[in-house]
């Protein structure tokens, strides 16, 4: 990925792992767009960050997406950049869920129908830049779930596999996609901010870009200390880590 002369949408944009890639990028010069449910998070995020745009969007909501994906391209026809990185994570407990398993089906929505459906709708757009770059935020839950929020592990899985197999649809193309694989990062996602066993989220937005800076032809940007679980099964410790991951976050914080 070109790091500069972007035109870049990054949705979560207001907060956590959106708003330090957004900052980051906004440093190299790139003109960045953020989007997300809360105004206010963004209001607060381009008061401290001139020049940067924000849109309320809610990933959750299909119809919504298409307005505001049609909207995004009127405004910023230039567009070449798409980071789908909003999505929400809750403990749930499957042994008690509730009938309507509304935790469950809003996890669906937001973290993989979201991107899914924003693709779709600015794809198009993207297509017709010189060269563009979709970049979808999985995690490293994705390859070693943690027990106590099944479905936010899920959608991370599945969005893992469809950010492959848009790749293999689009090579040849001038639309590189990428996957970004967090590990646990100390944002405001199940309280990650206050738990030291979290990585310092500007430690991981700087080892991020160096990443981009450094490796241009990288499909997956990981981390150093997202790899023990990225490559679980590949070096056959799948099941020491599982249980070793689920073990320690059973624990509190020391």
């Amino acid at each position: 990925m070109q790091t500069e002369n972007n035109l870049i949408l990054i949705t979560g944009g207001g907060s956590g792992i959106g708003r330090g890639l957004a900052e980051a990028f906004q440093a190299l010069g790139n003109q960045v767009i953020i989007a997300g449910r809360r105004k206010q998070v963004l209001d607060d995020t381009t008061r401290a960050n001139p020049g940067m745009v924000s849109y309320v969007a809610d990933l959750q909501d299909s119809a919504g997406i298409r307005a505001f994906a049609t909207r995004i391209a009127k405004d910023f026809p230039a567009l070449n950049v798409l980071i789908n990185n909003a999505g929400i994570m809750r403990v749930e407990n499957l042994l008690a869920q509730q009938d309507d398993l509304a935790d469950m089906e809003a996890m669906v929505a937001t973290n993989l129908l979201g991107p899914i459906r924003l693709t779709a709708a600015l794809l198009p757009l993207l297509q017709k830049q010189p060269r563009s770059v979709i970049m979808n935020v999985t995690s490293g839950l994705a390859f070693v779930p943690l027990a106590m929020t099944p479905a936010y592990c899920a959608t991370k899985a599945a969005l893992h596999a469809y950010t492959q197999s848009l790749r293999y649809q689009l090579k040849g193309t001038a639309t590189e996609v990428l996957e970004l694989v967090p590990p646990y990062v100390a944002t405001e996602l199940m309280n990650g901010g206050a738990d030291p066993r979290a990585m310092p989220l500007g430690a991981f937005i700087a080892e991020v870009m160096a990443l981009l800076k450094t490796g241009p032809n990288t499909v997956e940007i990981c981390v150093e200390n997202v790899k023990r679980l990225r490559f679980a099964a590949e070096t056959g410790k799948y099941e020491n880590i599982f249980q070793g991951l689920n073990q320690a976050m059973a624990q509190p914080p020391q």
